[in-house]
């Protein structure tokens, strides 16, 4: 098993939070600089931490420095110790948290500021001390792909994450592969003999959320027409993954709480509870500690699963894999098209180190994969479309005034939806926690502006939610 050590830095610049050492041009560690916390006013006046971690979360319950003054939300803020510097940033917060008087949502501080939360004063110190966490000794685990520091990180967490039963909770944005890390924790653990179930939970529809998860019986509701099992009875044994975990209504969060807890299940409609012996791994594009303050998510649901943590480097943060992962999809399409040589254009990989690769490896694979196909047009390969003139609309002052306002309302809000929808792939979860609107309010909307029977007539449906992640540093699902 990898091992983290401690090491003394000699002569180092406390500005620079994290750092990797290589040996012979190849990365052996990834070293995280050791903090202390102090809090200096409030409740807690004289308790200290230290603590050798790349994110430290500070709150009033379940963080790394807990606190008990009650105007500190329950996880507050967090500090992320990246190669820029140390990244304060606010998880949505009751009372904010600030620096110098200034209120912080999210910026880097500097070394020996003091974090202002609630009616508590925490210093912040870098030490000379870091801690050196080990890498993989490879650029690939199971179907995963990357040789870049970050992603050989995250597969020796993976494989050390995988030789216990904790709950893991993965977060990362969409596109980055959460299903990939789910199966490689799946496959590397003591239960890849076993079941590994997966259930999109931005795919399912409000009602039956509950049917999905622990199952059913005859005559249970409408159209339960024969008892089916849920997917913890489906997973006994064997590896459950909860894909888009944010979007499980609050309702249901308390159910599955409980499911996790007892491991027991009982079906709708049933009386017999159900052994249900998994091992949970959920995943995420949310911020779920800030959710946890909003309140659209329960908090002892969030600890009962982020008993590890991981989270996938978004393909802007290591470009130096994508060469790697050019090549290996290349691989996969040689495979699946029968063209034992299919080529990209010369200046390619040029062009992907320069884009910004919103949809992240998805979005590269697709590159790839049009780019072979289109080898005429490069440019569709994944430069983004320009931007449309967004010029103001003609008044007709011939219309009476409700009527000329409405018609310029609708196509606001048909332009805007157009915009938000093609900015996230069709996705409508993503695109409504993009506007912050409920996801019934988007279907209203492409409804009343006729957008389903536009997107009938282009082939493309608007309201498909592809939240899932098939695609992250390897193969498909």
């Amino acid at each position: 098993m990898s091992v983290v050590r401690s090491l003394e830095v000699e002569g180092s610049d406390l500005e620079t939070p994290t750092w990797v050492t290589s040996y012979q041009g190849l990365p052996r560690t990834v070293n995280v600089r050791r903090c202390r916390l102090t809090v200096v006013a409030g409740a807690d006046t004289g308790k200290t931490i230290e603590l050798g971690l790349p994110q430290i979360q500070i709150g009033r319950a379940g963080a790394d420095l807990n606190l008990t003054d009650t105007k500190v939300s329950g996880l507050h803020c967090e500090l992320k110790l990246m190669p820029e510097g140390y990244r304060l940033r606010d998880l949505g917060s009751t009372n904010g948290t600030y620096v110098k008087g200034v209120r912080i949502v999210d910026a880097f501080i500097q070394p020996g500021s003091t974090i202002q939360i609630g009616k508590s004063a925490i210093i912040f110190e870098p030490l000379d001390e870091a801690i050196a966490m080990p890498l993989w000794n490879e650029a690939r685990l199971q179907q995963l792909v990357g040789g870049s520091a970050g992603m050989r990180h995250l597969f020796d967490l993976v494989n050390r994450f995988a030789q216990s039963d904790a709950t893991v909770l993965i977060q990362a944005e969409t596109g980055c592969g959460k299903e990939l890390v789910a199966d490689a924790i799946h496959q590397c653990s003591p239960r890849r003999d076993q079941p590994f179930i997966v259930l999109d939970c931005s795919a399912i529809p409000e009602q039956l959320f509950e049917a999905q998860l622990f199952g059913y019986e005859t005559g249970a509701f409408t159209g339960a027409i024969k008892s089916t099992p849920g997917v913890f009875e489906m997973a006994h044994g064997g590896t459950l993954f909860l894909d888009e975990i944010g979007e499980l209504p609050l309702d249901v969060q308390a159910k599955l709480l409980r499911a996790v807890e007892t491991r027991r299940v009982r079906r709708l409609g049933g009386t017999k509870m159900f052994a249900s012996d998994v091992r949970i791994v959920a995943a995420t594009n949310r911020d779920l500690a800030a959710e946890v303050n909003r309140g659209t998510f329960r908090s002892d649901l969030y600890y009962r699963l982020a008993v590890a943590k991981l989270s996938i480097p978004a393909l802007r943060e290591r470009r130096e894999d994508i060469p790697l992962l050019v090549e290996h999809f290349l691989r996969q399409l040689s495979v699946s098209s029968g063209n034992p040589d299919p080529r990209l254009p010369d200046d390619f990989l040029a062009r992907a180190q320069r884009h910004q690769w919103p949809g992240n490896v998805r979005e590269l694979r697709n590159a790839v994969e049009r780019a072979v196909l289109l080898p005429n047009h490069p440019q569709a390969a994944f430069e983004a479309p320009p931007k449309k003139e967004q010029g103001f609309a003609t008044i007709d002052i011939d219309v009476p005034f409700k009527q000329a306002k409405q018609k310029l309302v609708d196509e606001f809000d048909r332009r805007y939806l157009e915009a938000l929808l093609e900015a996230h792939d069709g996705n409508i979860s993503a695109a409504a926690r993009a506007a912050g609107i409920e996801r019934m309010s988007i279907y209203k909307m492409i409804r009343r502006l006729g957008l389903d029977k536009d997107e009938e007539n282009t082939n493309r449906p608007p309201t498909a939610d592809p939240e899932g992640d098939e695609e992250a540093t390897g193969h498909d699902r």
